[in-house]
């Protein structure tokens, strides 16, 4: 038990210091052709630049549609000057094929995720402005787990339709014999009667039944877990990404008494989705505070379980976010994610749920801000 508590402990630091550093890891595979007999160092090595190009190409897919879009727009850096970008880079394996005169090659490439940034933000539309003409953005995240959970039992209305049929006989017979007899001065009477009866029932009834079943949703509230690394994990990307960043709470005194955090968080911790009148005094608060952009969004911590590689705790979180674009006649959402779900591990829950809504808040402003660029909004 020590020594597993030791090796995950060593894994924690290992993703702890790759995390500091912006440090992401991708795989690649590359096949070339060669016209001589046997592969030459010269054709290892394009093979080599190839597999980095597409282990790149790999890390962009797999951050997802928005962040693929944006490899095209830097491409020709990367394969100008990829010593920048790619940190390290090993051969993983080889093969040499003389007959078919093609070599194929596998490498694991470490890459430099803040120079990747840096480079799509200077190509992006607010990268081409002055700091002074970007527009400013304001974004209200919330991060919550379940306090309460209702569930209903299934209503059942059952109905029946019963039918009953009978038969009745009776018969009744009666016998007797009467006499008399006359002596001297009296009479004398006999009489005998004989009755038999007989009663025969029959009844049978049918039942037919049916009816529904009638299931009711469960119902859910939510309590909201205070994040001091949240704001400011998510307006650093923001910035970074050459918006300009300003906190819901300076804005609220400048919204005329439209747009309230409070508002917010409560609709928050009732259900999914903002009230109609809640959203509508967001929209005007923020026009009347001359704010462009107003990013929204929620991060959902699920249940703490055992991580299976490691032992330690493990938390997941469900993200979901959107960017809403104020300065439009009608506002449109110019941005969204999720649901995604990301998973933190660490020693104890609370370092476990930490960990992973870092990492789903870092995953979720790459996500919205890559679709900004790609949309050319700035």
């Amino acid at each position: 038990m020590q020594i597993k508590r030791l090796i995950a402990t060593a894994v924690l630091a290992v993703v702890a210091t790759a995390a500091l550093a912006d440090v992401v890891s991708s795989k690649g595979k590359a096949t070339v052709k060669y016209p001589e007999k046997t592969a030459s160092p010269e054709t290892k090595e394009k093979a080599v630049f190839s597999a980095q190009m597409k282990a790149i190409e790999t890390y962009f897919a797999e951050a997802g549609d928005s962040q693929a879009e944006n490899l095209d727009a830097i491409r020709d850096q990367i394969k100008g000057d990829p010593d920048r970008f790619i940190l390290e880079s090993t051969v993983l394996a080889e093969e040499d094929k003389p007959d078919l005169h093609q070599y194929t090659t596998v490498v694991r490439i470490s890459l430099n995720g803040s120079n990747l940034r840096n480079a799509l933000k200077k190509v992006s539309a607010t990268g081409a402005v002055a700091a002074g003409e970007r527009s400013q953005l304001a974004f209200i995240f919330v991060s919550r787990q379940v306090d309460t959970q209702t569930t209903y039992d299934a209503r059942v209305t059952k109905r029946a339709i019963v039918s009953v049929k009978g038969h009745n006989a009776e018969s009744t017979s009666e016998q007797g014999t009467e006499g008399e007899s006359v002596g001297r001065s009296q009479v004398s009477t006999n009489s005998a009667t004989k009755i038999k009866a007989s009663y025969s029932g029959e009844q049978a009834a049918t039942l037919e039944a049916g009816g529904s079943s009638m299931q009711r949703s469960g119902a859910s509230t939510w309590k909201l877990i205070p994040s001091q690394n949240l704001n400011s994990i998510v307006s650093q990307i923001f910035k970074t990404s050459g918006y300009r960043v300003v906190d819901a709470q300076m804005v609220e005194p400048m919204t005329n008494g439209k747009m309230k955090v409070e508002n917010v968080e409560n609709d928050y911790k009732s259900g999914n989705d903002l009230k109609s009148a809640t959203l509508q005094n967001v929209v005007a608060g923020m026009r009347n505070a001359g704010i462009r952009y107003v990013a929204l969004g929620t991060l959902d911590v699920g249940q703490v379980g055992r991580d299976p590689a490691t032992g330690l705790q493990r938390v997941s979180v469900t993200v979901n976010a959107k960017i809403i674009d104020v300065g439009q006649g009608i506002p449109e959402s110019v941005a969204a994610a999720g649901p995604a779900q990301y998973a933190g591990v660490g020693p104890t829950e609370e370092e476990a749920r930490t960990n992973a809504l870092k990492l789903a808040a870092q995953s979720v402003s790459h996500d919205l801000t890559s679709q900004l660029a790609n949309a050319g909004l700035r």
